[in-house]
């Protein structure tokens, strides 16, 4: 007994030394199987090895998740497709297969407050967290904020080179406020880092007629117009809001 004892010390002490989490956890029942089975140590050992790695998979994935920094978790399965707008119903099934994110191209949801772009954003968002995509979400507010303060602070240029490496950005809220010259110009050269090499999802309210509404600036506008939709899917996101649906089904049932 007290051989198997520290036998089994050794083993904890190894395997948390050498970070290995799912030997220590999954070693006894592993062994205790390969016994009643009579499997070699070699089949022991691969059945080992193979829940240490999907343990290292899974909280990779998890990990990918966290530090996406999502504001909510939205999952493509919990949303409601036959409600979407028929744009786009028929592109969420090439979008969510994620070829556009290999081939570095960008997707504009663009349409009315309320029919499922966020959602829909996220969903996929996180999907690509699952496949083992790096996934950063922010919003235009938070993004022009983060570009200025790290101006102010001489560390622009680190927080270039981490945004650009991400294999998808979603950007939502682009069109919810307007922009001052400076920072029409901070947001453009920030999001052409990415033009042609990494994918960039863009959630809108506004058709892109009226972008020029957020920049001041038409020739800037044409240029973000230009740079963010060449190449990339536009779905139009027009139709019931969800939200006020469900106020007024709130509404009905408590009458």
């Amino acid at each position: 007994m007290s051989n198997i004892k520290t036998v089994q010390e050794k083993i904890n002490t190894y395997s948390k030394e050498l970070r290995l989490p799912a030997f220590r956890k999954y070693y006894k029942q592993l062994a205790e199987l390969a016994a009643r089975q009579k499997s070699s140590y070699e089949n022991f050992l691969v059945s080992l090895l193979e829940k240490e790695l999907e343990e290292r998979i899974k909280n990779r994935k998890m990990t990918r998740i966290r530090m996406a920094e999502f504001p909510y978790k939205k999952y493509l399965e919990d949303l409601q497709t036959d409600q979407l707008p028929a744009d786009a119903q028929e592109k969420l099934v090439l979008l969510e297969r994620l070829d556009f994110i290999d081939r570095g191209q960008n997707v504009v949801l663009a349409g009315n407050p309320g029919t499922g772009k966020t959602h829909m954003a996220i969903g996929l968002a996180i999907k690509a967290c699952m496949e083992d995509y790096k996934v950063l979400f922010t919003t235009v507010t938070r993004l022009l904020t983060q570009i200025k303060e790290c101006r102010s602070q001489k560390t622009l240029r680190t927080l270039e080179n981490k945004f650009e490496k991400y294999d998808l950005v979603i950007c939502d809220e682009f069109g919810y406020i307007s922009f001052d010259k400076e920072g029409a110009e901070m947001l453009f050269s920030h999001l052409s880092l990415r033009a042609g090499r990494k994918s960039t999802l863009i959630t809108t309210n506004l058709s892109f007629d009226r972008w020029s509404e957020i920049f001041g600036d038409p020739v800037l506008t044409a240029a973000m117009v230009d740079r963010l939709t060449h190449k990339a899917y536009l779905v139009n996101m027009n139709g019931e809001s969800y939200r006020a649906k469900e106020t007024m089904d709130w509404i009905n049932q408590a009458k």
